[in-house]
This record gives C-alpha cells, structure tokens and sequence, in this order.
C-alpha cells in the first residue's frame, strides 16, 4: 500500500476459508492485509495463485489484493502483526468428538501474536467460539495492553465474497466504545446495520444465529416426513407456510440433513455450553437428533426402493460436498449416509466435481456422473450441483442395473427420468 493511504494495518490468523475471504475483501476495502498461516505449503501454494478453497470470486479478489500489494502471506507471525492495529483470528474451531469446541488454535494464534503487538492493539475474533471466550482471552492478553473484540462472520458457502463484501448485518462486541468504534470503522465503506453490543452477546449472537438455522431445516425436513406419510405436497406447503413474513422461505427448503463446517459443529457446541450453565436447550437437541434421524430416513428410502435390502448392492451417489458451490465436505449429509449404506452392505461408487479422492474408507470415487452409475443398483443424488441437472436420463437408464433413483435434492427432472423407464423418488 503506498504511504498516502488512510487504510489501516492488519494482520489475520489462518488462511482457511475464512481468513482468505476475510483478508481478500478487508484488502478490497482499502486496507493493508497480511495473512499468517503455520501450514508453510499452504502459504506457498498462495504466492502461486492456488487457493485451498473454492469459492466463487475469491481467486479474483485474492489477485487483486497481491497486484496491488495490499495483501500479503507469511508464516511469521512476528513479520505478519508487524505495524498491525488489528489482528483478526480467523482460525478453524473444530468439535473435539465430544460436543466441545477446541480452541487450541485460537488460544496459539493470541498467544503467539500478542508479545509482538503494539500496546492499544485489537484482536479481532474471527472465529467462532463459545460463549465467554472472548472475555477470557482479554484478561490473558491485557498485561501486553491489548484489546479483544469479536467480530462474528457470517459467510455463506458458495457465496461467501458476496456476504462478506454486502452483510446483512455488522455485529461488533466489545466492552469500550472506542475499541467498538475502530472495529466499525474497518468497514465503513459497506452499506450494512450495525449491531454495537458486548462480547458474550456478540458470541451468542452467531451460535444462536447458526442453531436457529439449523431447527428450522430439521423443522421441515420433518414436516416433509408427514407429508410423504398422508400425501401431501412439500412444495406446496413450504410456499404455503413460507409466505407467512413471519416465517418467509429462507431455509426452508427440505432435503437429507443439513451440514458443513458450521452448523453441526455450532449446535452441539451451543447445546453443551447451556448445558454446563445448567440451561437444557430442549428444542436445540432435538434438533440435532432429528437430523441424525434424517440421515437414516435417507437410507430407508434407498432401502425400500430395492428388493432385498442393501447388502451386496451397488449404489452410484451424485455429490458429496455439503452443499453445491463449494468443495467442502466437513459434515456432509452425503458422507454421513453413505457411511451408512457402506455399513448396511452396500457398494458406494459416487462422483462429486469438487472432490478428487475418497473421503471415506469403503468408498469408490468415479471421475464422471456417467461412471458412477455404471452398473448400479440404485442412484442416490445427494448434493444439488446444476451438472447432474443436465445429465441425459437414457444414458442414466442405459447404464444402470437397476432402475432406482433417489433424489434427495430436487435436482432431477422426474418425468423425464420416469419416462427414460427409471423408478424415480424424490427424497423431499
């Protein structure tokens, strides 16, 4: 950045998906970027332009940033929060297996920057993290003369430049005005609301955000289960219901469990933070049983459509990310139950064109739509990515043993596979 810019400085832990996106749109904005990452052959893949994510406008974003020397890679941290006003962690925050989260990289991300920044520093909490953390992070941190804010993000797979760069909304925690007010000030150029509250609040704010989310796709997922039950119509009822603005159609669209990086691992962490604050969030486990339920309901369908069960079958599926848009598999529905079909006996050959080797033991990845229903017994769609829209049924037809398909995502056109003499079903 050349010496007349007013932008400010700053330093990002992680250059995941988050921290990539962040720092490429922050950079946008007009302020000098540096992103630290402890993987040195992810930091050297960056400098080559090749990104360890897909997401749709990042690569061109990234680009622009590196043209223009606002953003920048390192694996020092020292080097990274150099001259840096703000350090934004934007590290992974896995589930520990166990319904915790693990904050072992967020706790090293602080620990490893805050003797290298200057006093009246910010960390910026990127990541999200449980109720309470922040606070906790700003009684470690306050003898360096550090602040700590959190800044939740709100990104969206598949659409996460857009979400970032056009928010919804701007939640900002902090507990001074001032360290609010520089945070705010990053971002002054977007047309957004901003939410100025503490940190706790902020942190509750993206958890329950996310869980929400979550209740309402197992809500419908399981109003489609009835529907199925007395032959209702799905479409029909979430227009119905979603025309309510009280209830409006966002999320609410049915299909075999939801998943990712965040919403799973969101819930849980939410259920068992209450639970350790003696508050039972009822609707919130059930919520997470019933997608677990989904799951099985998927299988059952596979299983209902093929005369004696699943063992010895071959069953070809149709994307195994999370969701179309993206190459994340973290939590995926589609791995979820094809864990299941392998478990119940089957033989999983499935294709996904964001995923170059199998994700799961037992499995056998196709390089085409084409070879992963050669020969199969069934085909189970499980991702919604617009190619498998336009796979011709006859050739699906011709190369099946079987005539089943399931559609668990809506991206078929039934009465053309039915005509091409297919047993269609769709899972909704």
């Amino acid at each position: 950045m050349d010496e007349t810019s007013s932008g400010a400085v700053v330093a990002i832990a992680g250059a995941g998906y988050v921290g990539l996106t962040t720092g490429a749109c922050v950079a946008h904005l007009g302020h000098e970027v540096t992103i630290v990452d402890v993987d040195a052959s992810r930091i050297e893949d960056l400098h080559a332009a090749r990104l360890p994510v897909s997401e749709p406008g990042l690569a061109e974003l990234v680009a622009e940033g590196v043209a223009k020397g606002t953003l920048r890679f390192t694996t020092s941290v020292a080097e990274a929060v150099n001259g840096a006003e703000f350090h934004f962690v934007c590290v992974p925050t896995p589930d520990d297996g166990k319904g915790n989260t693990d904050l072992s990289m967020v706790e090293a991300a602080v620990a490893e920057a805050a003797p290298h920044l200057a006093a009246g520093s910010l960390i910026v909490v990127k990541s999200t993290v449980p109720i309470g953390t922040c606070r906790r992070l700003a009684d470690e941190v306050e003898r360096f003369g550090i602040g700590v804010v959190s800044n939740p993000e709100f990104l969206q797979a598949g659409d996460a430049v857009a979400r970032m760069l056009s928010p919804s909304r701007i939640v900002v925690g902090a507990e001074s005005e001032e360290s609010a007010d520089r945070v705010v000030h990053l971002y002054e150029s977007l047309e957004a609301p901003v939410i100025r509250t503490d940190t706790v609040s902020a942190e509750l704010v993206k958890l329950a955000s996310n869980a929400y989310l979550s209740v309402r796709l197992s809500f419908i997922n399981e109003m489609t289960a009835l529907g199925g039950a007395v032959g209702a119509d799905i479409t029909d009822i979430t227009d119905g219901v979603g025309a309510d603005p009280r209830i409006g159609k966002s999320y609410f669209e049915p299909g075999p469990g939801w998943g990712g990086s965040c919403l799973p691992k969101d819930a849980r962490s939410l259920h068992r933070s209450a639970a350790g604050l003696g508050v039972e969030l009822a609707v919130l486990r059930a919520t997470l049983d019933a997608n677990e339920r989904q799951f099985d309901r998927v299988v059952a369908a596979v299983a209902d459509g093929l005369d004696g069960g699943l063992a010895g079958r071959r069953i070809g599926v149709w994307g195994l990310t999370f969701k179309s848009g993206t190459d994340d598999q973290r939590d995926s529905p589609s791995l979820r139950v094809v864990e299941r079909l392998i478990v119940a006996g089957a033989t999983v050959r499935a294709h996904d064109p964001q995923v170059s080797t199998a994700p799961t033991d037992g499995m056998e990845l196709a390089d085409s739509a084409h070879a992963a229903v050669a020969d199969a017994d069934a085909l189970l769609v499980m991702t919604g990515w617009p190619e498998y829209g336009g796979v011709d049924p006859v050739d699906v037809a011709t190369a099946m043993a079987g005539r089943l398909v399931v559609d668990a995502r809506g991206t078929l056109d039934l009465a053309a596979y039915g005509e091409a003499g297919l047993d269609v079903r769709r899972f909704r």
